[in-house]
């Protein structure tokens, strides 16, 4: 997003057009807010607290599937799963969440966590997504913490 657009979202959001808390650094607050000005209606926010909740169990569906492959040594579904949630995530700016699933794709394509390199060590591969996976799972109950709050649930 260009600078001058970033500002404009920030300048939007100071002269009170959504009341948003300190979203930390896990929470693009730019992106989140465009998800907000979407609402009817800024005491119920019903459309964001849809997406974002139905994101919530998009999520849970997604890492016990990523848990089942890790298990069955599935590179090629990890990947896609990583690819999958690595979308939605960003759609709502849960950036950690989302740079997370991108390299559990990056490893389930057999490269490196940048994806520029190949990785022909399958083990090292799943190694690296069973970490990865830990890791995503404490970013995405962070997140899920903050939203709920905000969402005073």
């Amino acid at each position: 997003m260009p600078d001058s657009t970033r500002r404009e979202a920030e300048d939007r959001s100071e002269e009170g057009s959504v009341s948003l808390p300190d979203l930390g650094d896990s929470i693009d607050a730019v992106t989140f807010e465009q998800i907000l000005e979407m609402d009817d209606d800024e005491d119920d926010r019903e459309f964001s607290r849809s997406i974002v909740f139905g994101f919530f169990e998009q999520a849970e569906q997604t890492f016990k599937k990523m848990d089942d492959a890790l298990k069955a040594g599935d590179l090629a579904e990890l990947s896609s799963l990583g690819h999958f949630l690595k979308g939605s995530s960003a759609t709502l700016g849960l950036t950690k969440v989302k740079d997370s699933c991108e390299k559990i794709q990056h490893y389930g394509q057999k490269k490196d966590e940048a994806g520029t390199a190949d990785e022909p060590d399958e083990k090292k591969c799943l190694e690296r997504i069973e970490e990865t996976l830990v890791a995503v799972k404490e970013e995405y109950a962070e997140v899920e913490k903050v939203l709920k709050k905000f969402y005073g649930s």
